[in-house]
């Protein structure tokens, strides 16, 4: 018999919230030079949060870890001829076709960060940023892929799964759920994030301001 049980753990859900804010903003900020450090410190947040994902997916609970969502392309294949045909099976983790939308917003959110560092440091050229701009738009078409994907998941099996992301909780039978939330962890992941935003905030803010400075100064010794 099944009953509402918590499926994702609280740093699981920061992470993906974190990380769909830090993604938006910054694909949204990428073209205005107005909004640059935001982009920047947007940028530095995504790569951030997956270098914590890399570690929670060794070391969270049952459904964080990578091992839940390790599936052969057979596998891939076969659920998705069955979803195309109504009748994928239910799964309480990350799904097949989930699964392969994970893997690839990992490596195409690493990739793009890293672009991303390298044109900051004025390395690479027109290359390296027209790669960087490849690459966040794949990473936006995966995005949308895999929002289509939670869509028609939510309906075939009647759970509503942006919900299930939100609270943590889905309908399983009880010994498939996990026993701790890890909450004090997923505190300290806003905490870390929300410091660092502000920190990096606060230093462009001061930026001009000493860029003037440095200026006027220069002007005095020639004087």
């Amino acid at each position: 018999m099944s009953e509402r049980i918590r499926v994702w753990d609280v740093p699981t859900r920061v992470f993906h919230w974190s990380l769909v804010l830090s993604f938006c903003g910054a694909f949204l900020t990428a073209e205005s030079e107005r909004y640059r450090d935001i982009h920047v410190m947007l940028g530095y947040t995504v790569l951030g949060l997956i270098a914590f994902r890399l570690l929670w997916g060794f070391f969270g609970t049952r459904y964080a870890r990578f091992s839940s969502f390790l599936f052969t392309s057979r596998e891939v294949v076969t659920y998705v001829s069955a979803l195309v045909k109504g009748e994928a099976k239910h799964y309480v983790g990350h799904n097949p076709a989930g699964s392969v939308a994970i893997w690839l917003l990992l490596f195409l959110a690493i990739s793009s960060g890293v672009t991303g560092v390298l044109l900051f440091q004025d390395s690479g050229g027109e290359v390296v940023e027209e790669l960087h701009e490849v690459l966040s738009f794949a990473m936006l078409a995966v995005v949308l892929v895999h929002v289509a994907g939670v869509a028609v998941s939510s309906i075939m099996h009647r759970e509503n799964l942006v919900r299930a992301m939100i609270t943590g909780s889905k309908e399983a039978r009880p010994e498939e759920g996990v026993e701790r939330s890890h909450a004090w962890l997923g505190v300290i992941m806003l905490l870390v994030v929300a410091t660092f935003w502000a920190g990096y905030s606060a230093v462009n803010a001061m930026a001009p301001d000493e860029a003037v400075s440095q200026a006027e100064h220069h002007d005095d010794d020639d004087d």
